[in-house]
């Protein structure tokens, strides 16, 4: 059923809850998870908002650590996504041995000095302890083996997550094709991006190892002859699979972006290191957004016009070849932003505490609570382009 555009105001009665009432007017809901590694709660948070909000997605895709959200969400029912997020983020957040990893020691820090103090000394953890279920520092050292032996090319092993996600994944619903699934990666001798997808491939654990697989830490991961690496090393941002895929739909689409492109000027070297992160793996969404929004435009156009030819002229090879470019489907995009703490430091994507997880959690959740509680983030573009998007951070009145 197609409802009118008048009516989405009334998706969220008086706009004093995130809870929607009415699916809004799309014929496909995305979500688009980038890559970011222990920044990745701050998507579960999101999650758990929409699912909150009655907002399941038809297709989700993802990168690095958005394919391993990407592969709960598809691979469980909808009402058990956030049981099975909570159980992947608190096993690979279990305290390792160590002083600064005893909870009690997180009730005495305060101030941002020593919350900086402690991230690092976590993040420190991680690079010699590996996070729980998910990676483990090589031994020995890849150095120590011959070239040419996979051994000799990370400095981690990735072979416990293939038993953490089968454990959190039911890799059977996701090929049973319930939800779209789409996971980039990188095809190590061709240097092409590929994106493994429910519709064209049959997924399994590795499709997901694949798509995180970020080099010099993590191995490739071969899949039917071809080894793999993390897609973010050309693209973190999988929104323009989303929006050029065929066949094209009305789409709601919920980017969810772990890296901020926009930021403070730095203020020490720290800082330096960390707004440079941001700035490389943003992956320029709001650039990919406004090209799109043009490209949008020219195709709309071009079914207005194809629509005032001639029938002689219409039917010509020329027009028929022009009009598989042309539609007027229409895109609205919400962008989901995480931006991190001063304190954070360059090594928040590998900081994989208990504390940091749950805080990350909760910005996603209470970013996609106050979003949603602004009808217009759900209407239907009204522009000739046929593309609308929303920023709490721009757009919002809070």
């Amino acid at each position: 059923m197609v409802i009118p555009p008048n009516s989405v105001r009334r998706l969220l009665p008086l706009a004093k809850t995130h809870r929607v009432v009415q699916r809004p007017p799309f014929e496909c809901i995305a979500l688009v998870l980038q890559g970011g590694g222990a920044l990745g709660s701050y998507q579960a948070g999101v999650y758990q908002a929409l699912a909150e909000a009655n907002l399941h997605p038809d297709w989700v895709a993802g990168i690095s650590i958005g394919s391993i959200n990407a592969a709960i969400v598809a691979g469980n029912p909808p009402e058990k996504v956030v049981e099975m997020l909570r159980g992947f983020w608190e096993s690979i957040t279990a305290a390792p041995p160590g002083l600064w990893s005893n909870e009690w020691l997180s009730d005495l820090v305060r101030g941002e000095a020593a919350r900086s103090l402690l991230n690092q000394m976590n993040a420190f953890s991680a690079l010699i302890g590996g996070a729980a279920g998910f990676f483990e520092l090589r031994v020995p050292a890849p150095w120590l083996h011959p070239a040419g032996c996979p051994d000799a090319t990370s400095f981690y092993e990735t072979k416990l997550l293939r038993a953490t996600l089968e454990r959190f994944v039911d890799f059977d619903r996701i090929n049973a094709g319930a939800t779209r699934i789409s996971l980039g990666a990188v095809n190590v001798r061709t240097g092409n991006f590929v994106y493994f997808d429910n519709t064209t491939h049959i997924i399994g654990p590795e499709h997901v190892m694949a798509s995180g697989a970020l080099p010099p830490g993590f191995p490739a991961v071969e899949i039917e002859g071809e080894h793999y690496w993390d897609g973010g090393l050309i693209s973190n941002t999988p929104l323009e699979w989303v929006v050029d895929s065929e066949p094209r739909q009305d789409t709601l689409a919920f980017q969810v972006d772990l890296w901020s492109a926009r930021g403070d000027f730095p203020r020490d070297l720290a800082e330096v290191a960390m707004r440079q992160k941001d700035i490389q793996y943003s992956s320029r969404t709001r650039a990919q957004t406004n090209q799109f929004r043009r490209f949008q435009r020219r195709r709309y156009v071009l079914s207005l016009l194809l629509k005032k030819l001639p029938p002689e002229l219409r039917n010509s090879p020329e027009a028929q070849e022009l009009a598989v470019l042309a539609d007027n489907k229409v895109f609205s995009i919400v962008h989901l932003i995480y931006r991190s703490k001063h304190y954070e430091g360059q090594a928040k994507d590998y900081e994989f505490s208990r504390l940091t997880m749950e805080e990350h959690w909760q910005a996603g959740y209470i970013d996609t609570v106050r979003t949603l509680r602004h009808p217009e983030a759900l209407e239907r573009p009204t522009a000739l382009e046929g593309v609308a998007t929303f920023d709490l951070a721009q757009d919002g009145r809070e």
